[in-house]
């Protein structure tokens, strides 16, 4: 059974306006992490169930997407009844999995407070097994790509987490050194 669903994506997509909740503070006086996700998964939500990703396709069609690997990056505090939208941006896309991009945005000031690098497996619910994507749900992801490949690739994808060195940290003055 396919679902006919919008053919055309804002690039990137917004998510609708979200509040920090009082609750959500922790002891240092802002967001605690776990709740900088709340907001990515609820972005992921609204951006992916416009593809017919949704809580709909769960009950008619028996199937979903998991997360299956994220990269955070936390840039900026956030605080009590801040008000933030989310930014998701499709990156790359398989028969099976979703690579896509987001960022939280202070929704009056527009600073970034947290960057998310994320890749999501189709699942067949019945086998919880990662399956492939029906034809029109990877026609709908085909049309966001294109929609989203006009965007400036984000800089941090990709990113590794360590400790730089020293060198590391020289890298970049050495690159644009003197030339002889």
């Amino acid at each position: 059974m396919e679902k006919r669903v919008p053919v055309f994506f804002f690039a990137p997509f917004v998510s609708s306006t979200m509040r920090v909740s009082p609750a959500w503070i922790d002891y240092n006086g802002h967001m605690n992490m776990a709740y900088y996700h709340v907001l990515f998964d609820r972005a992921v939500e609204e951006g992916f169930g416009l593809v017919g990703l949704g809580q709909d396709y769960l009950e008619e069609r028996k199937a979903s997407f998991f997360a299956a690997e994220i990269h955070t990056l936390y840039k900026r505090e956030l605080k009590a009844r801040d008000e933030v939208r989310v930014t998701l941006q499709l990156v790359d896309y398989d028969e099976k999995r979703i690579h896509y991009y987001l960022e939280i945005r202070h929704a009056v000031e527009g600073w970034v407070a947290a960057t998310m690098e994320g890749l999501s497996l189709h699942m067949d619910m019945k086998t919880r097994k990662v399956s492939p994507f029906p034809d029109d749900i990877a026609a709908n992801l085909a049309v966001m790509k294109a929609a989203h490949a006009r965007l400036a690739r984000p800089q941090t994808l990709g990113r590794v987490i360590g400790i730089p060195t020293r060198r590391d940290l020289l890298e970049p003055a050495l690159a644009g050194g003197t030339r002889h």
